[in-house]
């Protein structure tokens, strides 16, 4: 009976122990496990007030907000109102400027004032001489007298060597002279040779040594018709009409059957719309 009570009591008491034991394991994790929910439970009761706390802070900004946004725009209309005029105004500005810019175009330029210039220098005596020996010798260079103004050039430069300037010319001049002298020695000297050299320098277009030919056939022979007629040709080209009519006249005077070769001459067509032409060749001899 004893050892049947031992060991119904050492079940119960296994039992027991084991119960304990599973109890105080069960415990155990259930006490672990209370541990970690209050952590839950407060982040999570944390959680809805900072939300909440976040919640007003954005109602109270938002509350705030619109009131500010209003008071900018407001001032931004404000500023606005102030400088919707300034950009009306900007055209007329444009205007201004552009009329200011016109009235400036229109003002006459403002010029310096002519610098007064000394009076021109009056020449000395030696010049005015000068001068006046060199109109001199010219006057017999341009008659084709060219021993004579040959003569005075050398008078000159012996005299007013010192006038720098007219010395030049005259010296010019002189060459000029001494150079044609020395052509006229190698001219033929009969009046025909001198026509014929007339004419060829009147065909190559050489109208003034043409015209010196003719004049130095007529020195030699001043009644020959075809020379006068020669020479009026020669002047026509040069364009002296009046000393043209005269040699032609001379030469109709002398030869009238000149007149028909003279209404078919190109070299006087300069002398066509004179009216003392056509009087010349076109009217009938007296």
């Amino acid at each position: 009976m004893s050892s049947s009570l031992t060991k119904g009591l050492r079940r119960s008491t296994s039992r027991s122990s084991a119960k304990r034991a599973s109890a105080k394991a069960g415990k155990r994790p259930v006490k672990a496990k209370p541990a970690t929910k209050p952590k839950a439970k407060r982040a999570a009761a944390a959680k809805p007030v900072a939300k909440k706390t976040a919640a007003k802070s954005r109602r109270a900004k938002k509350a705030v907000a619109p009131k500010r946004s209003t008071k900018t725009k407001k001032v931004v209309q404000k500023v606005g109102a102030k400088k919707a005029p300034a950009k009306k105004v900007a055209p007329s500005r444009v205007k201004k400027t552009q009329k200011v810019a016109a009235a400036r175009a229109v003002r006459p330029i403002a010029r310096p004032a002519p610098v007064p210039q000394p009076p021109p220098r009056q020449p000395t005596q030696d010049e005015s001489a000068a001068l006046v020996a060199f109109e001199r010798a010219h006057k017999e260079f341009v008659r084709g007298r060219f021993a004579e103004s040959r003569n005075q050039f050398r008078i000159l430069l012996d005299k007013f060597s010192q006038v720098s300037e007219v010395a030049a010319r005259a010296r010019t001049y002189l060459a000029i002279s001494e150079a044609r002298l020395r052509t006229e020695s190698m001219l033929p000297k009969d009046a025909d040779s001198l026509y014929d050299r007339g004419v060829i320098e009147l065909n190559r277009g050489e109208y003034v040594a043409a015209q010196e030919m003719f004049e130095r056939a007529l020195k030699r022979e001043p009644e020959a018709a075809h020379i006068h007629y020669g020479l009026a040709a020669t002047r026509a080209r040069l364009g002296s009409i009046d000393l043209a009519l005269e040699s032609l006249q001379r030469a109709v005077d002398l030869q009238p059957n000149l007149r028909l070769r003279a209404q078919h001459d190109h070299d006087l067509n300069p002398l066509r719309n004179d009216p003392d032409f056509d009087r010349l060749i076109f009217s009938n001899p007296a």
